[in-house]
């Protein structure tokens, strides 16, 4: 057995492994890269998708899905198989980047063309994207570090005018045909008789649906971690945890730290919304669309309930983040065994102060509140999204607060203002940063350094066992590696495309 990592190698996001055993491969993942020093590694996925038998995905986040797309249009012909949540999530992910990438290089090359118009016309070069959107066909890394790849400060590419597509809605229309959504939890399933391919996921307990896998070709076997989820949040379980493997593949995103308690985290939270609220201020909260939200409208609806909250307004501002909640609401078998009773009886996300946004028009209105209004809104990294818009109306008032309850990758605009920008530019315009920040990791749905030990502690045969650490930027890593050797882990950090021979 052979495994590459073309993704999520000596990086965090990317996600995509290719397991190789005879005439035989298959893939766990197919994620975009994200975050400024990364997104050059998307026109190129490094492999022939040809090649690709099988892709199992571990769940529905867009640095773990968002590449699918780009596979079909590459020739993979195989299926893809996944829990059914992470099938109805990851369509709607796929779907609302691919709108987002539309509108970007619209935008980007009226602009471009603004500063060095040339014959070559927009409707032109948008037709040449229709048929040939991407090279990704027996396509390398070679040069991928060097390649140039301009952001601006509000977090949206400036391509080259000739630069073309990832891949369009039709795209991932034709890549939701390859869908197979039936894996379950702790069912071995075998997908190929003939080679002995046999997947087994447990509950990663990350996001709705998600999945460690555990892969089987013959008498070889290897365990991808996929994101591993913070403990005693709300809604998913806990994660499970890995019986016994030749290797296992780890996520290491907080190797190198503990997060508060989710109980210190609904504290801290609700401190700052009462300070904000009662001072005359509006609460910005940048989130993913898809966990992290529901998460928060669950713990606002608990302070609702306790009397805790401040009379405010809530303003869902996300179509996407409000259709993964509808989604979240149609699976409750996949929540914790005990909030199922709640889930059943009404809906947890429902709150009186919550007003939900999904047209532009009404996401204008928002900014007309200048005070006791709690904005949530994407991008958690603040990449994109509504909530610039609201950046540019709030983050220069003291008054206000931005709380970020995510990682921000390197590059980002969120990681700018967590590390302390006093200035930031959103649409060309220059916003001092006068709100106050504030960064909650407890309600982070990955695994803490502390987590993670439990989760690989509880791997039999240890002695047996090929640990290697993804998932990670470089010195979180090795600060991981280091934590396990002396607990009998000597673990091994592989590189883009190196290829690891289990045995």
């Amino acid at each position: 057995m052979k495994i590459q990592s073309f993704g999520a190698a000596k990086t965090v996001t990317g996600s995509c492994h290719i397991v190789k055993e005879s005439d035989v491969s298959v893939m766990i993942d197919c994620g975009l890269f994200q975050g400024k020093d990364e997104e050059s590694k998307n026109s190129n996925l490094g492999f022939n998708p040809e090649e690709i038998d099988y892709l199992i995905l571990t769940h529905a986040h867009l640095d773990h899905c968002g590449r699918i797309p780009m596979l079909i249009k590459g020739g993979f012909k195989g299926k893809i198989y996944c829990t059914k949540p992470t099938f109805q999530l990851a369509r709607l992910i796929m779907l609302d980047t691919a709108k987002i990438m539309l509108e970007d290089y619209k935008h980007n090359l009226k602009r471009r063309l603004r500063y060095n118009p040339k014959k070559t016309t927009e409707e032109n070069i948008l037709n040449s994207n229709k048929s040939n959107s991407a090279h990704i066909k027996n396509e390398t890394h070679q040069n991928n570090h060097h390649n140039t790849h301009n952001t601006n400060e509000s977090g949206k590419n400036e391509s080259n005018t000739n630069a073309e597509l990832l891949y369009n809605e039709i795209d991932v229309f034709e890549s939701l045909d390859h869908f197979n959504p039936i894996l379950a939890y702790n069912t071995p399933f075998v997908i190929d008789e003939k080679h002995n391919i046999a997947v087994e996921i447990q509950d990663a307990g990350h996001i709705l649906g998600s999945s460690f896998v555990k892969l089987t070709i013959g008498d070889k076997s290897a365990i991808f971690s996929g994101d591993l989820g913070n403990k005693n949040k709300p809604i998913v379980n806990n994660f499970s945890y890995p019986d016994e493997a030749d290797a296992v593949y780890i996520e290491t995103t907080y190797g190198d730290r503990m997060h508060k308690s989710f109980a210190d985290s609904k504290v801290e939270l609700l401190n700052i919304i009462q300070k904000t609220i009662n001072g005359g201020g509006n609460v910005l909260i940048p989130s993913y669309a898809m966990e992290r939200t529901q998460d928060i409208l669950y713990v606002l609806k608990e302070f609702y309930k306790s009397g805790e909250l401040p009379k405010c307004k809530i303003f869902l501002d996300s179509p996407l983040a409000i259709n993964i909640t509808d989604i979240f609401l149609r699976n409750p078998e996949y929540f914790r065994k005990d909030e199922l009773q709640l889930f059943t009886n009404n809906n947890p996300f429902e709150i009186p102060y919550l007003t939900e946004t999904r047209d532009i028009e009404e996401s204008k209105e928002i900014n007309k509140f200048s005070e006791g209004a709690i904005i949530i809104a994407g991008s958690g990294m603040l990449t994109g999204g509504r909530m610039l818009h609201h950046l540019k109306h709030n983050l220069w008032r003291k008054e206000n607060s931005i709380i970020f309850i995510g990682y921000q990758a390197r590059g980002t605009l969120g990681r700018r203002i967590v590390e302390g920008d006093k200035t930031i530019k959103v649409f060309g315009e220059h916003i001092d940063v006068n709100a106050s920040v504030y960064t909650i990791n407890g309600f982070s749905s990955h695994a803490d350094q502390k987590e993670l030990i439990e989760w690989l502690s509880a791997l039999k045969n240890q002695s047996k066992t090929k640990i290697y650490l993804i998932h990670g930027d470089d010195d979180k890593m090795e600060i991981f590696k280091e934590k396990i050797k002396p607990l009998g882990f000597n673990a091994y950090i592989p590189s883009y495309a190196e290829e690891i021979t289990v045995e």
